[in-house]
């Protein structure tokens, strides 16, 4: 039952997803359905080195996403982060390309997204799962350009 009112909160705002896309918000889709989470972006070495690091909670419909200046080689660890973690790895054209569930806290272990990721999407763990998440899933924002397979609307 638990796991249903995760996703139900995840699923809550979905309804929105006609609108402009914002700058604090990624929209999710797939054969699923559709999420919608607020974010924070990452997008320099210092953002992205820290991410969720020393949080002991993340919402439901929380995220954060980290933006590369160019595609590559995207490999993350678990160091002092105390939540589990989704870990959505995503090409340039928006779509999941490779997926790590539910990340363990403290691991240093690497996980590796491969290369050519233009960015990355942590949610708490095990939403994923809950949602259907999977690789194959396209992903909505303003950081991706002319090439995205679900673009935003021209304003």
């Amino acid at each position: 039952m638990r796991g249903l009112t995760v996703a139900a909160l995840a699923l809550s705002g979905a309804q929105a997803l006609a609108g402009p896309c914002a700058m604090d918000r990624v929209d999710l889709r797939g054969p699923w359905g559709q999420a919608s989470f607020a974010i924070e972006i990452a997008d320099d070495p210092q953002e992205r080195a820290v991410g969720l690091m020393g949080r002991d909670s993340l919402a439901a419909t929380s995220g954060m996403l980290f933006l590369f200046e160019r595609p590559q080689r995207a490999v993350f660890w678990m160091k002092e982060t105390l939540i589990s973690l989704d870990i959505l790895f995503l090409s340039v054209q928006g779509e999941v390309v490779a997926l790590h569930r539910e990340a363990h806290p403290n691991d240093l272990t690497p996980i590796d997204g491969g290369p050519d990721i233009a960015a990355v999407l942590e949610i708490r763990g095990g939403l994923a799962r809950q949602l259907g998440v999977s690789e194959g899933t396209v992903l909505r924002h303003p950081a991706f350009g002319a090439e995205a397979l679900w673009p935003c609307p021209v304003q």
